[in-house]
């Protein structure tokens, strides 16, 4: 029997980096956001004498004896992880082969790394029979990733692919609580109207900019630290204008969280984010962010319905590659997979 599991990836609306440690174990995070149509997946294939991970992404492939140790060498090092998390609970009657796939590439911002994470875990949970609730999976997923492994990051992802759909996530030193939010069908289907989904590409280098964060907030930079409070404060107050379908209030809003997250480390935006920001202001755009910690990926935008057009041109005269994306409600899910002939072996 093979498993498969698919776990969405997610948009950050606000509250970004006020869930990654130490700020939010000392004065807590709050992070506002959604799932998207885009997902990554996890097929598990029990059987043989060796433990095969594949990534379809990137071509490439891994095999190990059941018992040998794994490098860590920088070729599919989480999925490493995930497995040898499992393989040390004593959990693993046999060999496997474990195939990946991802719909977005580490980079987007899209928090790719951590849905497929989840997307393991949610494949083993069904293999092994584990009880796990979202809540446990998106713990696990997050120790593997963030603490086992030793990738550098925050608390959301984790928790939106794991949950899916609209949430209110608070972080605190020891305990994540997760508000599902229930968005009005029209409001929803309205966001999705005005949204603008771009790829601007350049040179994002994640680690750097989430550990200048961390060290601007150990060493009490009064700048950066009071724009982290200042986009905490602004994810509640964002939460509040969608619950209630106040999108022009949200579109300020998310225009000065940007603004406020832009001072929270070097290398967030750049010149040629900054212009592109602009261009699209320009053009009728009344809020927008980088979906991610920064330096480029993806980046939308909230426009005015009349000027919708207007900014996609913009954009595209700028460089930028326009996406179509959308809204999804579902977390992590698993399901009993076909056999495949053409799987390689």
């Amino acid at each position: 029997m093979w498993i498969r599991a698919r776990a969405p990836l997610r948009i950050s609306f606000a509250g970004g980096g006020t869930d990654v440690s130490p700020y939010c174990d000392e004065r807590g995070g709050a992070v506002l956001s959604a799932t998207i149509n885009r997902h990554a997946y996890a097929t598990l294939i029990p059987g043989g004498e060796h433990i095969v991970i594949q990534s379809l992404d990137y071509d490439a492939s891994i095999s190990y004896g059941i018992d040998d140790p794994f490098v860590y060498d920088g070729q599919l090092d989480l999925a490493k992880g995930v497995v040898d998390h499992f393989r040390r609970m004593g959990s693993l009657p046999t060999g496997l082969t474990i195939i990946l796939h991802n719909d977005a590439p580490p980079g987007s911002g899209l928090g790719s790394s951590s849905a497929l994470a989840v997307a393991m875990v949610g494949a083993f949970s069904a293999f092994l029979k584990l009880p796990l609730d979202s809540y446990q999976i998106a713990q696990k997923a997050f120790d593997i990733e963030r603490i086992e492994v030793g990738i550098i990051g925050g608390k959301q992802d984790q928790y939106a692919s794991a949950f899916g759909g609209f949430n209110f996530i608070e972080f605190l030193h020891d305990v994540s609580l997760v508000n599902q939010l229930r968005i009005p069908v029209e409001v929803m289907s309205e966001l999705e109207y005005r949204l603008v989904f771009a790829y601007v590409g350049g040179k994002r280098v994640y680690s750097d900019i989430i550990q200048q964060q961390v060290s601007n907030f150990k060493d009490q930079n009064r700048t950066a630290v009071e724009a982290m409070d200042t986009i905490k404060a602004l994810a509640y107050q964002m939460k509040n204008a969608l619950l209630i379908g106040n999108l022009a209030e949200f579109a300020q809003l998310l225009n000065e969280g940007w603004e406020n997250k832009k001072k929270m480390a070097e290398g967030i935006s750049n010149q040629a984010i900054d212009d592109l920001y602009n261009g699209a202001r320009e053009a009728g755009a009344l809020g927008g962010k980088i979906t991610g910690a920064g330096g480029g990926g993806f980046m939308f935008f909230l426009c005015d319905p009349f000027c919708t057009h207007d900014v996609q041109t913009a954009l595209r005269a700028q460089g930028a590659s326009l996406v179509d994306l959308s809204f999804t409600h579902l977390g992590v899910t698993t399901w009993n997979a076909p056999e495949s002939k053409f799987a390689k072996k």
